[in-house]
């Protein structure tokens, strides 16, 4: 794939970089602690905790909250045009670097206006004064990675070899097709949409390193779709980076929105079925879970099913030994559940198994007959829920790309996240931002993608579905039948 040359960021001079260090921060070129006066009674808090790009945003652009609007800070806004400006229903005229100074000090504005109370005033030093408004004549000019004339470039890491290279090559297929039909429309905003690939190789050190060409080099805007095992969200989250696609093994963070409900919220739709259709006891479920990378996930089920009032025992590491409990929620890979149901076999037990399709499937034809009944699956998705137009988009995108059947699932799941990731895009408009990005997807609710249930996130949610279908399996086979539709499950605190 040709590769365009990443965009330079912006050169920035030593007083304009002190000056978004102070936008951005809170922080004086002097290290100094400064201090923000807030509300009527001029509260003093420290500058770092009210930054200027905490209300206005990184890219100065401002944004409603708490029924309070910013304005922009773009400097050809507010004093290189002609004539007057208007603001939340205030006029003022142009303003200048001595008027600015003021209003940052005083809370008002070049014709004698007093801003709203929640605007901060800042008691700063004539050289942070002169730093800040030396950043924020270019703060206009600053894009983020990635955010190019005509081109805007995302980034994804899918393996070229070993257990997943079929997976990748799956996911890129789609991700291309989405591009190439998008492209063929003139792109989003006057701009060409780009993929970039890199290669996560087999542990942590590949994956970081990966992340690093596609962060460093590559400078791409947000990554799409990844296919890494060893991703560190923290890194995401350090560089403010988006990622739509599924949840890094760490957990994610308020930079990852996964389109898909992560394992605890999965089996937790089959631990209420259980609960309410086959009458388990709320002490009679057992966590159990194979390998330390389940670990997490494992601890997280267990607390919310305490908080839904059941009273699991404590979390069980599967390691070939007795496994007690009338139903079993493992958390693990398609290996462990075989030896799991042979251990129990050979206990002489049959407790109901409870588990995530995604995790489990490869191991059901190889199961005795005797668990038929007995398995019960999460299913984020299920044939029911595509419509007409969802099977339409997918069967052409199979069509273009040449893709069967047998990796569905991973085409749905690369689908939506493409399918987000573009309705976020096309409402942040032409100044694309990382933090704009951000927001819009948090302002997602109820998108139909004609292939699972509605997705949507939100301030505090990071996963566009809460629950899962409840599909009961029958042995041999194997068969499936749906014993409970999706729906979400009930927050806790």
């Amino acid at each position: 794939m040709a590769l365009c040359t990443p965009a330079l960021a912006l050169d920035l001079s030593e007083h304009e970089q002190a000056g978004k260090r102070l936008y951005r921060e809170g922080i004086s070129s002097s290290d100094a602690q400064l201090q923000a006066r807030v509300g009527a009674s001029d509260i003093s808090v420290p500058a770092s905790v009210l930054p200027c790009a905490s209300c206005h945003g990184n890219d100065g652009r401002g944004r409603a909250e708490g029924g309070v609007r910013p304005p922009s800070l773009d400097w050809q806004r507010l004093a290189l045009a002609q004539g007057e400006r208007e603001t939340n229903s205030r006029r003022y005229p142009a303003y200048s670097d001595a008027s600015l100074a003021w209003v940052i000090r005083s809370g008002i504005d070049p014709a004698g206006n007093r801003l709203d109370p929640a605007m901060p005033r800042f008691e700063l030093s004539l050289a942070d004064q002169r730093n800040l408004t030396a950043y924020l004549k270019r703060l206009a000019d600053e894009r983020d990675p990635g955010v190019e004339e005509g081109v805007l470039r995302l980034g994804t890491l899918l393996p070229e070899s070993g257990p997943l290279a079929e997976a990748g090559r799956v996911v890129r297929a789609v991700l291309e097709d989405g591009i190439a039909q998008l492209n063929q429309q003139g792109g989003l905003h006057g701009r060409r949409l780009q993929l970039i690939t890199a290669d996560p190789g087999f542990d942590a050190a590949g994956t970081a390193r990966a992340l690093d060409t596609l962060l460093a080099q590559e400078r791409v805007f947000a990554l799409i779709a990844p296919l890494a095992p060893w991703l560190d969200s923290r890194a995401l989250a350090q560089a403010g980076v988006p990622l739509i696609g599924a949840t890094p093994r760490d957990g994610g963070s308020a930079q990852v929105f996964d389109p898909l409900p992560g394992l605890p919220e999965q089996l937790l739709s089959v631990a209420l079925h259980a609960r309410e259709a086959l009458g388990l006891a709320p002490d009679a479920l057992q966590v159990v879970y194979a390998g330390d990378d389940q670990a997490a996930a494992a601890a997280a089920l267990h607390q919310r099913l305490s908080q839904l009032g059941m009273q699991p025992p404590p979390v069980q590491a599967f390691d070939g030994q007795a496994v007690t409990g009338e139903g079993i929620l493992y958390l693990g890979r398609a290996q462990g559940f075989s030896e799991l149901a042979a251990a129990l076999q050979a206990q002489g037990r049959q407790p109901y198994l409870l588990a995530a399709s995604a995790q489990v499937a490869g191991s059901l034809p190889g199961l005795p007959a005797q668990w038929s009944q007995r398995l019960l699956l999460a299913y984020p998705f299920v044939p029911g829920d595509w419509t007409a137009e969802g099977r339409a988009a997918l069967a052409g995108v199979q069509q273009r790309q040449g893709l069967d059947a047998s990796h569905a699932a991973l085409q749905v799941n690369t689908l939506c996240a493409w399918r987000l990731l573009v309705e976020a895009l096309r409402q942040v408009g032409r100044d694309a931002s990382r933090e704009q990005l951000v927001n819009a997807l948090e302002q997602l609710h109820d998108v139909n993608t004609g292939l699972t249930p509605a997705l949507g996130f939100g301030p505090g949610r990071r996963q566009g579905l809460a629950g899962a279908h409840v599909v009961a399996v029958s042995l041999p086979g194997p068969g499936f039948k749906e014993v409970a539709a999706y729906h979400a499950v009930p927050d806790t605190p």
